[in-house]
């Protein structure tokens, strides 16, 4: 992959940020240390930059993908009241036995993302 200064913002913001961010948060970011860039550019290195496994997908979330700065396979937590994505912290071994045990696929990677409240959005609640 050959350098290009746009994608390294883009994979700066991913990666200082430390959120779940939407293509278009991160334009709106990019825009503000490089007014210049477009959306298209944006989208164009997020894919590159998620093929080549620098970066994660979530998925698309409320509407829109998301990016994630931890390339590694892991669990998600949607919030449907605040709609922040979090890092699940699940007992690694316990999931990929299970995905090991469904016939005849051979898995590479996944991305688990589930529906409910985050901590802060359940205690208010309580």
């Amino acid at each position: 992959m050959k350098y290009s200064w746009q994608r390294q913002i883009i994979l700066e913001i991913i990666q200082e940020e430390k959120q779940h961010l939407s293509a278009q948060q991160i334009y709106a970011m990019a825009r503000e240390r490089c007014p210049h860039i477009s959306l298209g550019t944006v989208y164009r290195n997020l894919n590159t930059l998620a093929e080549n496994g620098m970066i994660g997908r979530v998925g698309m979330i409320s509407g829109a993908e998301c990016f994630d700065w931890d390339p590694n396979s892991h669990e998600h937590l949607y919030c449907r009241k605040c709609h922040k994505i979090i890092n699940l912290d699940l007992p690694e071994n316990e999931l990929n036995n299970l995905i090991k045990s469904v016939p005849g696929v051979r898995a590479e990677g996944h991305c688990l993302t589930v529906t409910g409240l985050c901590p802060e959005c359940a205690g208010k609640d309580a």
